[in-house]
């Protein structure tokens, strides 16, 4: 059987990353690992949090600085209630963004990026390949009743994760793909959210990260380096019916 770590070093290949409440602390771990080791991939796709993820490391932000912002961030950093279609305004998050990222352009980046968002008046996913990357990210990640919709060309957007939870809708078919999923602990959502299938694509399941959100960031810091250590065992490990399913909590001997 081949590991993980030689299927992603014999080719090249592009990473899709899922939606998740928060989970970007996650995928920062995740791609922190691969990246250290050399592995980066030539097209980057995802939705929500793993569109946030993505897109900055694709605009030139290494994933120690982005793991480090991440730690670093309190609620009050991105917290600014306002009145509108959604709790939050996402005046702050804009501001984190253009100070964080290196480039603002979507198309400047290092590799491709391609970022899911949910377009409102047409209930469908649009793939963001250009264009200004702050307000890009923001829209990928607006959670409906979180965030305001976010206002892009004089359309309206939400979460790409509604209809686009993998993030894959921008990678072209085909292609090797390496997918991170975000496994819910809901046994009934667990359930519903099947594994995606496609040729050519491997799917890495990192089990038992805790849960972040707004009020609970300390377990993302926690989530971020479990991740991290996850995806160094992860590598070694044999895919099974395209599937590397790894526990979090399992000790690295």
């Amino acid at each position: 059987m081949v590991v993980l770590g030689d299927w992603l070093a014999a080719q090249p290949f592009s990473l899709a990353m899922s939606s998740g409440f928060f989970s970007f602390y996650a995928h920062t771990g995740m791609l922190d690992s691969l990246t250290g080791r050399g592995l980066w991939p030539q097209l980057v796709a995802g939705s929500s949090a793993g569109a946030l993820v993505g897109a900055c490391w694709a605009a030139g932000l290494e994933m120690p600085a982005l793991a480090e912002i991440l730690v670093a961030m309190q609620r009050r950093d991105f917290w600014d209630p306002a009145l509108g279609a959604g709790l939050l305004a996402g005046k702050k998050f804009d501001r984190m963004l253009r100070d964080m990222l290196p480039v603002a352009q979507v198309e400047r980046g290092r590799v491709p990026v391609k970022i899911s968002v949910f377009d409102i008046s047409t209930r469908s996913t649009r793939v963001i390949s250009s264009g200004d990357l702050s307000p890009a990210i923001r829209a990928s990640c607006a959670v409906p009743g979180l965030f305001h919709p976010v206002w892009i060309d004089q359309r309206a957007y939400w979460d790409g994760g509604i209809l686009d939870r993998p993030g894959l809708e921008g990678v072209p078919a085909g292609e090797r793909v390496l997918f991170h999923h975000i496994a819910s602990k809901s046994p009934w959502r667990r359930k519903a959210l099947a594994l995606p299938r496609r040729p050519n694509m491997v799917t890495l399941v990192i089990d038992d990260l805790p849960r972040s959100g707004p009020f609970k960031l300390e377990a993302g810091r926690q989530a971020l380096e479990l991740a991290r250590i996850a995806t160094e065992r992860a590598l070694a490990q044999p895919i099974v019916d395209d599937v590397v399913r790894i526990s979090a909590r399992q000790s690295p001997g």
